[in-house]
């Protein structure tokens, strides 16, 4: 795998992918902290679109990633990261939604499991998922984190 690491203003992101994609995207702080593993070789031209786009989407020109992505997980994981990428940018939606929208009105918490285990979040966003109440939950970088970028969004 190889990784490179980008500052933006929420902190230093590890990009972690290979030839078919991006694999990775960890947060510098929050409960899903992530750093390079040591058999992954840094290569920071390898991810110059992947730079670029998120460096966009910090000063508020881009509104849609359009990268290779590859993320792991379940065939639910992954139908529900497909769900995420729908949501538009500057607006949120709630877990049950987005169980509504799989046709599993009741898997709710199912869906916050697969949405905490988004390996790619920022470009698949997660953070745009909030409780039915309309309240900010849990997220892998952190509230403050998740904070922070939906305020970006509102601001652009």
């Amino acid at each position: 795998m190889n990784y490179t690491y980008l500052d933006t203003p929420i902190g230093e992101l590890l990009l972690a992918g290979d030839q078919d994609g991006l694999r990775e995207l960890g947060f510098p702080d929050g409960p899903k902290r992530r750093r390079a593993e040591p058999a992954w070789e840094l290569r920071d031209t390898f991810f110059a679109e992947a730079k670029s786009q998120l460096n966009d989407y910090f000063s508020g020109s881009l509104r849609t990633f359009s990268l290779p992505l590859k993320p792991s997980g379940t065939p639910f994981q992954l139908d529900v990261l497909q769900q995420l990428q729908k949501i538009p940018y500057g607006e949120t939606v709630s877990y049950g939604e987005i169980a509504a929208r799989l046709g599993r009105p009741k898997a709710m918490r199912a869906v916050g499991a697969a949405n905490g285990r988004n390996p790619i979040p920022v470009i698949i966003p997660c953070h745009r998922v909030i409780g039915s109440n309309g309240k900010l939950t849990g997220f892998g970088g952190g509230l403050p984190t998740k904070s922070a970028l939906l305020k970006l969004e509102r601001e652009a």
